[in-house]
């Protein structure tokens, strides 16, 4: 048996399905150290400004622990940063496994726990989400990083890229491939699928509660309404083929809350924007309703380090346009394939692509079918496949 830890700052949706499956492999034994469990609980999402919980199960189906932390617990509105919570306990714990598997390198718990689990003789596996594009530097910044990263090497046996950018940001770090392992970032398919599929029959219900006239493409944005994600961009550009006949009068759903929401209904109102609504804040369960009921999703943030909301709507059949600067692009969205990527920012692009991807119906149906075929092929079943290849490399012992 190979005895994993694995060390995250707090229970996250969609690692949750994945440790289940981690948990399940043979010939492994995983134990999930949390620095703390506050999303496990009803907790205050700063940027929408109220009480999230998650319609999920967070801790079912696996082994895990609560680390004692030398700071106080996280309060309402409060999430996990480098220095806190600062966990404590952990070195003496990991006597007991062979692998520390580590989801974050900037957490200054995260660097003792390097320190620990090589000094205990442990192989180390590590896992994290940035990009050049994510994270740009200047010239003395890139330097730095790669000194860290070479420092950092010196305590990590594998490395756990999630998609073909942060592939490239390992590998310009001075991470030699030898010691890369793909674990793609995925969401749990087979919860997105049924759910899409539950969804589908009642289509038609949720279409007339909405007030939405049928034969009209449906648009969905489903994102916190904060600067980073620019639904004003979406809006903008909304707004120059809403009225447009070879768009097909679409309408817009933006799915979510924040800051801004109060800016987007107001430019709705003034500007007399058709067929733009803003729905608020969606469970999950909510959001796979409108990943079926929307034609074309569209994340055009200026910032992401992949995206799983891209992985979600796919996962429906939807056809996908998203900025340049959007993680999950390099491997999800295919131009003319099954959607369409644009250079953040550029209002007249994002126009631009919203008429093309909307013109045409059985283009469109085709894109959403192409987007269902290349998530398909981006599951939880690659992201085993990759760790059992990296846990087979540092131990010399392959899972049953």
């Amino acid at each position: 048996m190979i005895r994993l830890a694995y060390l995250v700052t707090h229970p996250i949706q969609y690692q949750a399905p994945l440790l289940r499956r981690v948990a399940a492999m043979p010939g492994v034994e995983l134990t999930v150290f949390f620095a703390s469990d506050f999303s496990a609980r009803a907790f205050v999402d700063p940027d929408v400004g109220q009480a999230v919980t998650w319609d999920v199960p967070l801790l079912d189906g696996y082994r895990y622990e609560v680390l004692d932390a030398w700071t106080k617990p996280l309060g309402a509105g409060e999430v996990p940063s480098v220095w806190c919570p600062l966990s404590k306990g952990l070195g003496g714990k990991l006597v007991n496994f062979d692998v520390l598997w580590v989801h974050g390198w900037n957490r200054a718990s995260h660097w003792q726990a390097l320190v620990s689990a090589k000094a205990r003789g442990l192989e180390v596996l590590m896992r994290d989400e940035p990009n050049a594009q994510s994270s740009p530097r200047s010239g003395l910044k890139k330097f730095a990083k790669r000194m860290f990263f070479k420092l950092m090497n010196r305590f990590v046996d594998a490395w756990l890229p999630i998609g073909t950018l942060n592939r490239a940001y390992y590998r310009e770090n001075g991470i030699p491939e030898r010691k890369l392992f793909d674990v793609p970032y995925a969401v749990d398919n087979d919860f997105f699928q049924a759910r899409a599929a539950e969804a589908a029959a009642r289509r038609e219900d949720l279409r007339a509660s909405l007030g939405l006239e049928a034969g009209r493409p449906i648009v969905l944005f489903a994102a916190k309404l904060i600067d980073r994600k620019a639904p004003l961009d979406l809006l903008d550009a909304f707004a120059r083929i809403a009225s447009d006949p070879d768009s097909r009068r679409p309408y817009l759903l933006f799915a979510g809350d924040g800051p801004l929401r109060a800016a987007i209904e107001e430019q709705i109102a003034v500007q007399a924007i058709p067929g733009a609504t803003v729905l608020g804040f969606q469970s999950q369960a909510q959001l796979a309703a409108l990943y079926d009921l929307c034609d074309l999703f569209v994340l055009p943030s200026e910032r992401e380090t992949w995206g799983l909301v891209v992985n979600e709507a796919m996962n429906a059949g939807r056809a996908i346009i998203c900025s340049d600067r959007i993680g999950s692009s390099a491997d999800l969205v295919k131009t003319g394939e099954n959607g369409a990527i644009y250079p953040f920012g550029d209002v007249d692009a994002l126009a631009e692509r919203l008429r093309f991807c909307l013109s045409d119906p059985a283009r469109l149906a085709a894109m959403g079918r192409a987007s269902r075929a290349i998530i398909d092929r981006w599951s939880f079943n690659e992201d085993i496949a990759g760790l059992e290849a990296a846990l087979a490399k540092v131990t010399g012992k392959k899972p049953l």
